[in-house]
């Protein structure tokens, strides 16, 4: 059975609340700040982590409806809010800490990109630090921040897990802090969604690329994943499609009969049917806004500089 591609995991749990289902084990906690909204989905039993498809651990969602706009106040705003989310996740202002950034995702594809630009606009204080000593910087603590762009496999032949690793054999860092570019179910959280998690990655997963998680089972240390998404499922753009126009169909007295029928229909069997329709071409394609250039770039610097703002408060 066709299974819709998400990597948001406030999606995920939508979809059981759009059929009434409730799942034992996972926790729902929402605020709003502003125009602004902060939505904790906790996934706390395995129970609950089987029927959300989803490790165990916390998913904080930063839903910010004008994060398309171009206002560099707005931007800051966000900013903030994702440095807080990165301040309760980790002891930042408890102790110093070595963290390793990795920009996950193709420099060469646009809606991929989002990675290594973050990288390209870190502040990282590693080598400076370990020159001229921790006091380098003036600050109360000095966090020592490295990184690294690991590609893809298509460019290295080696996968990211291999990569990392190698990293952290000589560096020894106290966290991963992953940034990657995501898949959403629905059109209108692209390019407006923070998604971060205490529960790492799997690079690749929204496209259905699946390669080696990076997770605190893997690397051996927490692993916090910070995401927006940036495409969606052909799939999921001709349901909704289809669903608006059911919807018209219904309204209208001549066409009303065959929009109940079709409206009868299962979600899940609507999604089966779309897949079936746009085979075996398009069923694969993934679809992204047309001012993705702009956007990543704006959204990159957004990113970099709330994770500049956790560890080197202004």
């Amino acid at each position: 059975m066709y299974q819709v591609r998400t990597d948001l995991a406030l999606e995920a749990r939508e979809k059981f609340q759009d059929d009434d289902v409730e799942i034992k084990g996972v926790r729902v906690e929402e605020e709003k700040n502003g125009n602004m909204t902060v939505t904790k989905v906790i996934i706390e039993t395995e129970n609950g982590a089987r029927a959300m498809g989803k490790p165990k651990g916390s998913y904080i969602t930063l839903e910010a409806p004008d994060m398309e706009d171009s206002d560099e106040d707005y931007h800051r705003e966000i900013s903030k809010q994702l440095a807080e989310i990165l301040q309760e996740l980790m002891p930042i202002e408890k102790k110093e800490l070595s963290v390793l950034i990795v920009g996950l995702g193709n420099r060469e594809v646009t809606p991929d990109a989002l990675g290594p630009r973050v990288v390209d606009n870190m502040m990282i204080t590693r080598h400076i630090i370990r020159k001229f000593g921790k006091y380098a910087f003036g600050l109360k603590r000095n966090h020592q921040i490295s990184s690294i762009v690991p590609g893809v496999m298509a460019q290295t032949g080696m996968e990211t897990l291999e990569i990392i690793k190698g990293v952290l054999d000589e560096t020894s860092p106290d966290y991963i802090i992953a940034i990657d570019a995501l898949a959403a179910r629905s059109t209108k959280r692209l390019n407006r969604t923070i998604q971060i998690t205490d529960t790492g990655i799997s690079p690749g997963s929204g496209v259905g690329n699946h390669r080696h998680a990076l997770n605190q089972e893997s690397m051996g240390i927490p692993v916090i994943a910070i995401g927006i998404p940036t495409v969606v499922d052909a799939v999921t753009i001709v349901s909704d499609t289809m669903n608006s126009l059911v919807s018209a169909m219904e309204e209208t007295r001549k066409l009303e009969d065959l929009g109940k029928c079709i409206s009868r229909l299962e979600e899940a069997e609507k999604y089966e049917l779309i897949r079936e329709l746009l085979s075996p071409g398009l069923n694969a394609m993934f679809v992204t806004p047309k001012d993705i250039d702009e956007s990543v770039k704006r959204l990159s610097y957004t990113i970099s500089e709330g994770i500049n703002m956790a560890f080197f408060p202004v």
